[in-house]
């Protein structure tokens, strides 16, 4: 059920199979979406992480290992050729903000994120540690070195 509600895109079944592996062993940071699309042969998955309300402390390092387990999963599950993942926070949009429609302000924001090739996964755990190709919030990354989430 959990992995189905959060299962997306146009390849939904790769995505209930990738969110029920992922979603097998207790995670700190709250998976949100698995988003799976097909096209022409080609499969890609896109992993969203909520940055806030950790299950428990995560430091750097922690939030990392995380990330990898996350993506190493998922390409364990599913033949995918690419694994997108992003962390959003919520932003505050304040009352009578329009949150839908061509009108709509956004209503999160991504703090962390990183494209894996398949290709590329035996140099993940590189790309991670040098920061090569990794997208972070100075306010995100900050506030994990500190260890204060």
């Amino acid at each position: 059920m959990r992995a189905t509600a959060r299962a997306r895109g146009s390849d939904r079944a790769t995505a209930v199979r990738v969110g029920r592996a992922l979603l097998a062993r207790p995670l700190p940071a709250q998976l949100t979406q698995v988003r799976c699309e097909k096209s022409a042969g080609h499969r890609i998955c896109g992993l969203v992480v909520s940055g806030v309300k950790f299950k428990h402390r995560l430091d750097r390092p922690g939030f990392l290992a995380e990330v990898q387990q996350l993506i190493e999963g998922a390409f364990a599950a599913a033949p995918l050729e690419e694994v997108d993942l992003w962390t959003t926070v919520p932003l505050g949009t304040g009352k009578g903000a329009v949150v839908s429609g061509d009108l709509a302000v956004a209503t999160s924001a991504t703090v962390f994120a990183i494209t894996v090739p398949h290709a590329a996964l035996a140099q993940l755990n590189g790309q991670l540690e040098s920061g090569r190709d990794v997208y972070w919030d100075s306010v995100f990354a900050d506030s994990l070195a500190k260890e204060t989430l």
